[in-house]
């Protein structure tokens, strides 16, 4: 069965979904010193935020953007997420990257430096795209 336009946001909150249980399993194994299963974890989260950017890109090019239907108090909160989800979204492919260049050049200590910005910023856009998902095109307002 094909995938639709229409399908894209569950793909995409999907894709966010794995980044952020990657990102999350990629930090406990390198806590542990398990430094290939953290790379492979790692590679992996990267790779699921490729997949959703390329999806992202190809939903609102093709649907534009979707107005949030919610009024009061709730609106302020979506809006106050996205905002931050927005600003912070618009970072994380650099600092991805960048930490990803890092550690395969296996330039350890200025992958940690930047890791330690890049995590937190990936983990909660991440997570914030699920919550505007569910927010957008699962809650009734």
């Amino acid at each position: 069965m094909p995938i639709s336009i229409s399908d894209l946001p569950t793909v995409n909150a999907t894709l966010n979904g794995l980044a952020a249980t990657f990102l999350v399993i990629g930090f406990v194994l390198i806590r542990q010193r398990r430094i290939e299963a953290h790379r492979r974890a790692m590679l992996t989260a990267f790779g699921c935020s490729v997949l959703f950017l390329i999806s992202y890109l190809i939903y609102h090019f093709h649907a534009g953007s979707v107005r949030f239907p919610g009024q009061g108090t709730v609106r302020t909160v979506y809006l106050g997420i996205l905002l931050t989800h927005t600003v912070l979204a618009a970072a994380v492919p650099f600092l991805a990257a960048i930490t990803l260049f890092r550690a395969l050049q296996r330039s350890f200590p200025q992958h940690r430096r930047i890791a330690r910005w890049t995590f937190p910023i990936w983990l909660y856009v991440s997570i914030t795209g699920v919550i505007i998902y569910w927010m957008l095109y699962r809650m009734s307002w």
